[in-house]
């Protein structure tokens, strides 16, 4: 078998399969699969085929899709393939001999297949098809002709042909229009019209085709083509007037006069016409707003728009019609006549009784007019109109409120509150005679703006009160009762007024209402306090109000400029005072103040240090602030140590410049300082503990800054860092950190560590909980050998060193032997000497404490046989004697007569019994 028959039997095959296996996974691939093979078949590859055969393929094909098309949800370009594939089968099989029958079926299926592809958006491809069943359609009347025998018979088959033809020439007028081809299509469509004499039943399809090229043209604005298509559709309509209702002419004809209308100035008479052959076909609201529109978008002498108005009255349309009609002709600059036509509908519906909706609209005629007097007279007439018996609904009461408060808001705009007041009382009259009317707390309200802007106070005060009795807790309300008692100077009235826009929120709160919207509101309120309170200066009231503002404002900027506000009305006052418990409590205040503003500031730079000028400010505003405030809290280090953390915090909003990271290390350093020094007073282990992990963490944080300062510049004079060795040192001493020794270790090899730091470090070591003395010893070594490497020695700063370090050695209280390192001692005692000796200044106190030393571990030498280290101790113990001042008679005569009985002592006791160890080996 050659390629092509294989093609072809593959092909057969899958079509038997699909037909088949209903609903297969791989129906979509098959279905193109299909599509593309059919193009590459024809009859000489099927020549094994019969032509029944290959026709019984094509219905198989055929009738499988049109049975199975929505029970398997095939597409409309799915189900074309098909069809395109079926036919194409079907259509090899003709020939000369062709039956009448096959033919016609060849025919409806070249119809439907190209219907298909219209409809599935392929109408290039529907044309092959209409041209393949408009060939089949001459063929077969050619065989019907040659076989008819009555001239009855021939009448039949040319009406069943031309029909068929009718339906080939409008589905080509489709695939035209699909296509943009207004030529071809016009063409096909005008064929069609004039087959219409022998097939009037069709003009009712060929009406609504047009109608639908017409829509479809005018939504593209193609006004021109939507104009043929309708006047076709109008032309196909009227033959038909049976099928085709009037409505539906009209309707053609509304839109024909609309595409006139929008096409172009010069049909304006044709839109015009048009739309007067709508209204005469079919009376509408719509068909007569449009003549309305159609007049006003030309030139129209006013006759004609008179004539159009009179049409509309004795039409018999209705009020609210009648009432768009007129406000037409306003919103086109025609006042003239909508108000003429106002006049006129007033009159007309003066028995109606929706004749209010043409009242107030007079009303607003008039306003928009300027024409005040007229329109108080006509609200005049409406009142008493509403007061004897010619009520308005409940609807026209309500509109009527918005006019009137509308124009007295506009009038309050530009501070004509005179007039303001005329209008809103106007509207208080209309409330006297309809109690349902729920807003006449708002309208006591913006009367008693009114009258406190004329300055008749005892007015607005009978106002607010009203309004308070009927709408108490209104924020609004709650406002101008604040604004009445600030002008009365009640500044309590006034601080109850703010305290209850706290008790409106939680009530809103509980009861799950808008508490966004509520609490913007009173937001506002409590703005709007603050500064009435500033004006009349009120500062008692307005620091409540910013406090209040501060503590419930969802604004974080509007929370900003309140506290920036309180705190400058707050900090001069708070400076000024004594200091007290009072006192004490204001600066609380101010640190909640600090406090709120952390957060909103967080909030207001979204975690971001901001590059805004402004906002890099505000930040630098409130550090400076918390800095200045912490400055002035020396008696207080509590106090202190919160603002300058406080002020830390803030200034990490700040970009990190030279100033600030100094800023922020004395902030750092003083607070370590003072969690320290409270440390040391803990009274409990857990309250220590708590005290100096948070001085460890501040001195961390302290380090890193100092750590980026030092990059900024010559920091060398400062003495950040040893006091952040000092610190850290002392925290991790009193918490008995296993790693102390490692933590000294770089400490003893710094090349510019000064004796100072040495005997903090040592002082720290011994102090209580902490307990190194080996640290401390090694510490005061270190400083004493610093002292002694000094050009001049400051003799008071190593007196006390040495003192430190003798102490150590030897403990107050009688020496151990065992214990005490003797040899060290004395050396410690000949260095004390020899600088002694040699320098003047040694404090004499010291030089005494430094003979009694020395006297009594002889004293102890004696107690213990060492007769000879005792006479040496108590030797060395005379020679510091031969320094003392004014305190050496004092100790002279005492201190020689013990000596020479000490010695005549030891006469004694020495002999060839006595065994005595040297006391410096040990």
């Amino acid at each position: 078998m050659d390629a092509v028959d294989f093609r072809f039997m593959d092909f057969k095959e899958m079509v038997e399969n699909l037909i088949i296996r209903d609903g297969s996974p791989v129906m979509p691939e098959t279905i193109d699969r299909l599509f593309a093979d059919i193009a590459n078949i024809n009859r000489e590859s099927m020549a094994e085929m019969q032509d029944s055969q290959i026709e019984a393929m094509a219905v198989n094909l055929w009738n499988w899709v049109i049975i199975k098309k929505e029970a398997l949800g095939l597409s409309e370009e799915q189900s074309a393939k098909l069809r395109h594939v079926a036919c194409k089968l079907m259509c090899m099989c003709e020939g000369s001999a062709a039956s009448e029958e096959a033919i016609q079926r060849q025919i409806l299926m070249n119809l439907k297949t190209g219907k298909g592809w219209v409809d599935g958006g392929n109408a290039v491809i529907a044309d092959e098809f209409f041209q393949a069943a408009m060939a089949g359609l001459e063929k077969l009347y050619v065989k019907l002709m040659q076989s008819c025998s009555t001239e009855f018979h021939v009448t039949m088959q040319k009406t069943a042909t031309e029909r068929d033809v009718f339906r080939v020439l409008s589905y080509q007028a489709e695939s035209a229009v699909a296509q943009q081809d207004f030529q071809r299509a016009s063409k096909c469509v005008l064929r069609c019209k004039d087959m219409l004499i022998r097939l009037p039943k069709m003009s009712g399809y060929l009406h609504i085709l047009c109608y639908s090229f017409g829509i479809e043209a005018y939504k593209q604005n193609k006004y021109e083509e939507s104009s043929f298509w309708l006047r076709q559709s109008y032309d196909t309509g009227k033959m038909d007037k049976l099928s085709v209702p009037q409505e539906m002419l009209g309707k053609v004809l509304r839109l024909l006069a609309t595409a006139y209308m929008d096409w172009d100035g010069k049909e304006y008479y044709k839109a015009l016409s048009a739309v007067n052959l709508a209204n005469k076909e079919h009376l509408t609201p719509g068909g007569l707003s449009l003549k309305m529109k159609i007049l006003l978008k030309y030139e129209t002498a006013k006759e004609e728009f008179l004539g159009a108005i009179m049409e509309i009255l004795h039409c018999d349309m209705s009020l609210d019609f009648c009432l768009s009609i007129a406000k037409l002709l306003m919103y086109h600059e025609r006042e003239s006549l909508g108000s003429y036509f106002l006049k006129i509908i007033c009159e007309h519906f003066k028995s109606s009784e929706n004749i209010g909706k043409a009242l107030l609209f007079h009303v607003e005629v008039l306003l928009q007019r300027k024409e005040e007097l007229l329109a108080t007279e006509k609200i005049e007439e409406i009142i008493i109109g509403h007061q004897t018996g010619r009520q308005l609904t409940t609807e026209l009461v309500g509109c009527l409120h918005n006019i009137l408060w509308k124009k007295a808001a506009q009038s309050f705009q530009v501070e004509d509150y005179a007039d303001a007041l005329h209008w809103y009382c106007c509207s208080l009259r209309l409330y006297a005679c309809d109690q349902t009317y729920l807003d006449f707390a708002r309208l006591q309200r913006n009367m008693a703006a009114c009258y406190l802007h004329l300055e008749q106070f005892d007015k607005a005060k009978e106002a607010v009160t009203e309004a308070e009795r009927r709408d108490p807790t209104n924020i609004f309300t709650k406002f101008y009762v604040f604004k009445i008692a600030i002008l009365e100077g009640n500044s309590d009235r006034a601080l109850q007024a703010i305290a209850t826009s706290e008790d409106l929120l939680r009530a809103e709160e509980q009861e799950e209402n808008d508490v966004v919207t509520n609490r913007s509101l009173v937001s506002m309120f409590l703005n709007l306090a603050a500064q009435l309170a500033l004006q009349n200066e009120q500062q008692i009231v307005a620091e409540k109000a910013l406090e209040y503002l501060a503590r419930y404002s969802e604004d974080a900027q509007e929370v900003i400029v309140a506290l920036k506000c309180l705190l400058r009305l707050l900090v001069p006052k708070v400076s000024r005072m004594p200091e007290s418990e009072n006192k004490k409590k204001q600066m609380d205040r101010l640190l909640t103040c600090l406090n709120t503003a952390l957060p909103k500031l967080a909030q207001y730079f979204d975690g971001e240090v901001s590059t805004s000028g402004s906002r890099t400010n505000e930040a630098h505003w409130f550090r400076k602030t918390a800095w200045n405030l912490a400055v002035q809290c020396n008696k207080d280090p509590v106090a202190m140590r919160e603002f300058f953390i406080i002020s830390y915090k803030l200034s990490q909003f700040c970009p990190s410049d030279q100033a600030v990271l100094i800023a922020q290390k004395t902030c750092l350093i003083v607070a370590s300082a003072i969690d320290l020094e409270k440390g040391r007073k803990a009274s409990t282990i857990s309250e220590q503990t708590m005290l100096l992990n948070r001085a460890l963490d501040q001195i961390h944080k302290c380090r890193d800054i100092w750590n980026l300062l030092k990059e900024t510049g010559d920091f060398s004079s400062d003495p950040c860092e040893t006091l952040l060795l000092l610190y850290e040192f002392e925290v991790k001493a009193k918490m008995n950190d296993p790693l102390l020794d490692s933590f000294l270790e770089p400490v003893w090899e710094l090349p510019h560590l000064e004796s100072k730091t040495l005997e903090t470090i040592a002082s720290l070591a011994m102090e209580m909980p902490a307990h190194y003395p080996s640290i401390a010893l090694k510490a005061l070594k270190k400083a004493l050998f610093l002292h002694k490497k000094k050009e001049s020695v400051d003799v008071l700063r190593y007196s006390k060193c040495m003192h430190s370090l003798i102490n150590l050695l030897v403990p107050d209280g009688v020496p151990n032997e065992e214990l005490c390192p003797l040899e060290e001692i004395w050396g410690c005692c000949e260095d004390a000497l020899s600088l002694i000796s040699h320098t003047e200044g040694y404090p004499e106190m010291e030089i005494l404490w430094l003979m009694i030393k020395c006297w009594n571990i002889g004293i102890f030498m004696y107690s213990s046989n060492k007769y000879m280290s005792s006479e040496k101790w108590c030797g060395l113990a005379l020679r510091f004697l031969d320094h003392l001042g004014s305190l050496k008679r004092n100790y002279e005569t005492q201190i020689h007569v013990l000596y020479c009985e000490l010695l005549e002592t030891l006469n004694k006791k020495k002999g060839p019994l006595v065994n005595e160890e040297d006391c410096w080996n040990r």
